[in-house]
């Protein structure tokens, strides 16, 4: 996390996540929690290594022992400076020892235990091989809901990361676009999210014409053209969580069909927006907005989810998709985000994040859903 982000929360925070994550682990029917590098260490921790290799760095988590972070003695001293690091007892080990044996000392020898979605194969097999006797399922499996639900501070930096890229679309409908290349556009959305405080950017779609029948194009050498209708659709990481938002633009005035086709998803991405509330289950989020679609004859041209979560990653847990049950819980974030997709023709995305409140939903997104027109 970046300077904002550490001052934001104190070992008092990090320790209380760790606790909460070892009690949902319980309760899941682990023997504990196991995380490597990446978003869950961070986020638990305030904790990124200077450098991800080979090196085994490894959080341990069990109900009713302290937290264990398995370190490299050479990067010891920047786990000390950890904005979690008092929550926890750091275990360093030097270059020539055998890290999986200290660590699988701190295990049950049987238990069943969850693991980042991103630890390295190398050590996950060691570690088998170290308890035979041990198992293990990936975290977005064992506890999906993990960093769902945010507390008052992350959403405050939820809100400043939406804020910020709305003032990104904000000026981007001011630059040319005609005559330019999509990827040209494409790094201004990069420079303005960066403008307004992002560290990182993970996607900055601009699909025009009929590359807006993609949901995930990468942006190209296509030739904006007047009469293109274009999808833009950018975000990454601001304080260390996320943005994502997509609004559709057209270069010069747009036909009466491709008003129409705007018209119809606004309308789906506000009926969505409409059903988020405390025990709703997340598919009806999709129902909601997809039934908008389907009624107006373009269902099969809906081809993804509703929806996705969002925190300290730009896509994690909860999805907003047909057979997810799971109740919407006040602290939630998640995209609403439905579109047509014309094949060889156009598409249309609107996109929000959306945080469930205590009787409804609060968008974090604020720009016009109309059909901005630029040049």
């Amino acid at each position: 996390m970046t300077g904002s982000t550490a001052a934001t929360f104190t070992a008092d925070d990090y320790r209380a996540r760790m606790e909460r994550a070892a009690r949902q682990a319980a309760e899941a029917g682990l023997a504990g929690l196991l995380v490597a590098p990446g978003p869950d260490l961070v986020w638990l921790t305030g904790y990124t290594p200077p450098a991800v290799t080979e090196r085994l760095t490894l959080l341990v988590l069990a109900a009713g022992q302290d937290p264990v972070l398995v370190v490299p003695a050479l990067e010891a001293p920047d786990a000390h400076r950890a904005a979690g690091a008092a929550a926890l007892t750091l275990r360093d080990w030097t270059d020539g020892k055998d890290p999986y044996a200290a660590t699988a000392a701190l295990l049950d020898s049987s238990g069943r235990f969850g693991i980042s979605d991103n630890a390295w194969a190398l050590h996950l097999l060691a570690l088998q091989q170290a308890l035979p006797g041990s198992s293990y399922a990936s975290l977005t499996e064992a506890l999906p809901m993990l960093r769902a639900v945010k507390d008052a501070a992350e959403l405050d930096l939820m809100a400043a990361a939406g804020a910020a890229a709305d003032a990104t679309f904000e000026e981007i409908r001011d630059v040319p676009f005609a005559g330019r290349r999509e990827f040209e556009v494409a790094a201004d959305l990069d420079r303005l999210l960066r403008r307004h405080g992002h560290e990182q950017v993970d996607f900055t779609i601009v699909a025009s014409g009929p590359n807006g029948a993609n949901p995930h194009h990468e942006a190209g050498d296509r030739v904006i053209a007047r009469g293109d209708m274009i999808v833009l659709d950018f975000g990454g990481l601001r304080d260390g969580y996320g943005s994502d938002t997509s609004r559709t633009v057209h270069v010069g005035e747009p036909t009466d069909e491709e008003r129409r086709v705007h018209d119809i998803v606004r309308a789906a991405q506000e009926a969505g927006f409409r059903a988020v509330r405390p025990g709703a289950a997340c598919q009806d989020v999709d129902r909601a907005a997809r039934r908008v679609i389907a009624d107006a004859g373009y269902g099969e041209y809906f081809i993804h989810r509703t929806g996705h979560g969002i925190g300290v990653t730009t896509h994690e847990p909860p999805y907003m998709i047909e057979g997810e049950e799971r109740p919407l819980v006040p602290g939630m974030c998640f995209s609403v985000e439905p579109g047509i997709y014309l094949p060889g023709r156009f598409g249309v995305r609107i996109e929000d994040i959306v945080t469930v409140t205590e009787d409804g939903g609060r968008r974090l997104n604020t720009t016009t859903r109309e059909l901005v027109i630029v040049e």
